[in-house]
C-alpha cells in the first residue's frame, strides 16, 4: 500500500483523472456529436484537461474540504 502521507496527491490525481475524463467526453460529445474520430478527439481533450485539472484540484481541494466542513457543521 501507498503511505498515508501521499493521500492529498493521490486524491488530486484520481479526482482529476476521473473528472477530466468524464467532462472532456461529455463536452466533446455535446460539441461534435458521435463523429468518426470521436475517440481520438476525446483523448486529446482528455489529456489536456487532465494537465490543467490535476494542479487545480491539488491546490483547491483543501479549501473545498474546509468549506464543506463549515457548511455541514462537521
Amino acid at each position: 500500500m501507498i503511505h498515508q502521507k501521499y493521500t492529498r496527491i493521490i486524491f488530486a490525481f484520481l479526482m482529476s483523472l476521473f473528472m477530466s475524463c468524464l467532462m472532456s467526453g461529455v463536452i466533446t460529445f455535446i460539441n461534435l456529436g458521435l463523429i468518426d474520430n470521436f475517440l481520438f478527439i476525446w483523448l486529446e481533450a482528455y489529456w489536456k484537461a487532465f494537465l490543467v485539472a490535476f494542479p487545480i484540484i491539488f491546490v483547491v481541494a483543501p479549501f473545498v474540504q474546509k468549506l464543506t466542513k463549515k457548511l455541514t457543521n462537521s
